[in-house]
């Protein structure tokens, strides 16, 4: 049997898959459209190995639809407008219901790529279904996302995992001839980095290179994957391990480590707008107001990058890693808007004070609206203390400038201004 074990083991129904079950549980949003087959067009976001394909054959087996499928890295405009040509000619063959077109990693498209895919969408010739690591929200054209709904699938749980392997030991008759004891699943699971399919593949590697009744023990998996990882695996987990080591030496103020994992992931041949894109969110997570020019630095290497592109783009990402990595740090801005959504959340749709209320019409006068507004600019140092908060909050402190010297400053300036209210 030529198949690898994480397609033997594909599940075939929804009762089959052990993951996502906020899209496919009993409560799931996806659920009851699968099984009446009101299937919309959708985008699948998520990291490698977390059923994003098989969950597209899924839908695709039970609602009864021709299915056709589609890798964004090996297929062209020309590919796409054949496929279209067929859905079309299988509409009707077999069902009344429009054909689904998996496109795998849908964020590799370009815009004309993407583009070719509007007018079969729009009139109804295919269900397309998008699967994608990246946020659709940077990678997919707005007139396609907007045709789409976009669902995130999470993570395996380490609980899954294991129970992916138990399945496999009993499922499986390869695996299950082996009679194979699993001991210790650490090494399985670090090496897999939470993706099943390759989770499934190494568990196959080790097994059937053993004799029967061997013990899966830590030590075992590690010396039977010697290879490990290539440079770069810029679809494995190995392109987030890297990522993460990347934002954590620049956050950590280590331009040294910095550019080196930038180095790698240059030479892994990863998206330079994706590079440059981390980049921007560190300028304002992880630096912010500390020194607000990184941010602008962040931006104008993003422009410079995409217009120059790689070879040169490689010096101006090392001069904007090595200013984010030796500039000063404060999360400030980013904790304050994390507080106040989860304030929002538990607040609910407190009023806006009424002095602060907009008042374009004379009734709105009439209520009150905009009453006893003080302009800030009539006072002193263009300031006056008055209450912006809905009253059931009022006083709550969100933003806390960090310990630097231009925050500092914005502490000294806030304390002068609001005294004790916010405890400044």
């Amino acid at each position: 049997m030529n198949q690898p074990l994480a397609e033997r083991l594909r599940p075939k129904t929804l009762d089959d898959y052990l993951s996502q079950q906020h899209l496919v549980g009993e409560n799931g949003a996806l659920r009851n459209q699968i099984k009446q087959g009101i299937i919309p067009s959708m985008i699948f976001w998520g990291p490698p190995g977390v059923g994003k394909t098989t969950l597209a054959n899924i839908i695709a087996n039970e609602s009864d639809r021709p299915f056709f499928t589609l890798s964004a890295i090996s297929s062209g405009v020309k590919d796409v407008r054949e496929v279209i040509e067929k859905a079309k000619k299988s509409e009707g063959l077999f069902t009344t219901k429009n054909p689904i077109l998996f496109i795998d990693e849908i964020h590799r498209f370009s815009k004309s790529q993407q583009d070719s895919l509007l007018g079969a969408v729009e009139k109804g010739w295919i269900t397309l279904i998008g699967a994608t690591t990246e946020n659709p929200s940077f990678e997919v054209i707005s007139a396609l996302l907007s045709r789409c709904q976009v669902y995130v699938l999470k993570p395996f749980r380490k609980d899954d995992l294991i129970d992916l392997l138990k399945r496999a030991m009993k499922e499986d008759r390869i695996i299950a001839e082996k009679e194979v004891k699993l001991v210790e699943t650490e090494a399985l699971l670090r090496l897999s980095g939470g993706d099943a399919r390759k989770l499934l593949n190494i568990f196959e590697l080790v097994v059937t290179s053993e004799k029967k009744n061997t013990k899966i023990t830590n030590d075992l998996v590690f010396s039977k994957v010697q290879q490990n990882t290539v440079l770069y695996d810029k679809t494995g987990e190995q392109h987030y391990d890297i990522v993460s080591a990347f934002i954590k030496s620049i956050r950590g103020s280590d331009p040294n480590a910095a550019v080196y994992w930038l180095a790698r992931m240059i030479e892994g041949g990863e998206d330079i707008k994706f590079i440059a894109r981390r980049l921007l969110i560190l300028a304002s997570e992880d630096i912010g107001n500390a020194n607000p020019t990184a941010l602008v630095i962040a931006n104008n290497s993003f422009q410079a990058v995409t217009t120059i592109g790689y070879p040169e783009a490689r010096i101006i990402l090392s001069q904007c890693v090595t200013y984010l990595a030796t500039s000063p740090k404060s999360n400030a801005a980013y904790q304050a808007i994390n507080q106040a959504m989860d304030l929002v959340k538990k607040t609910g749709d407190l009023s806006v004070p009424l002095p602060i209320r907009n008042a374009p019409t004379k009734l709105m006068k009439d209520l009150g609206y905009g009453d006893n507004y003080r302009y800030a600019h009539n006072y002193e140092n263009n300031f006056v203390a008055a209450e912006f908060m809905p009253e059931e909050i009022k006083n709550t402190t969100l933003y806390n400038p960090g310990n630097n010297q231009r925050e500092n400053a914005q502490r000294e300036f806030l304390r002068k201004r609001w005294k004790t209210k916010y405890g400044y």
